[in-house]
């Protein structure tokens, strides 16, 4: 096996398969539904999102700002160039949410762990979907 044939097959290794990219694509989408209307929820400002918010210990008026960053971040996420760049980004924001859950002392499992969670589904939904992520994993073994 001659170098030029070995780099091609690790090249095609890395493409996802249909029925990877499918998946990744759904669970993509079940991602970008929750957090979406999460952030319209805040962007509108609901009474009752106003009120846990202000419960986990943060003002009324950050209701909204947390609102416009999800999004950013969202569109960002969604955007294939950028995409792992929102994946982090997505990461940072969820990574508050289990910072506010805990210092709120709510329930590990319900609570705390729910962002995390929903991290995992972005990333999984990315990797499924993404040559250039799948590469980037692959080549850093």
């Amino acid at each position: 096996m001659s170098p030029d044939t070995s780099a091609a097959s690790a090249a095609t290794d890395v493409r996802p398969g249909r029925a990877s990219a499918r998946t990744g694509l759904v669970i993509t989408i079940l991602v970008d539904l929750f957090l979406l209307f999460d952030c319209v929820t805040k962007l509108i400002q609901l009474p009752a999102v106003v009120t846990g918010t202000v419960q986990l210990g943060f003002p009324a008026y950050t209701v909204p700002v947390m609102g416009a960053l999800l999004l950013i971040c969202l569109i960002v996420y969604n955007v294939p160039r950028t995409a792992v760049f929102g994946a982090v980004l997505l990461t940072g924001y969820l990574g508050g949410a289990v910072c506010a859950n805990v210092r709120a002392e709510l329930p590990l499992f319900g609570y705390v762990l729910a962002p995390v969670y929903v991290a995992v589904l972005a990333w999984l939904g990315l990797y499924l979907r993404s040559p250039a992520l799948r590469q980037l994993v692959r080549s850093s073994r």
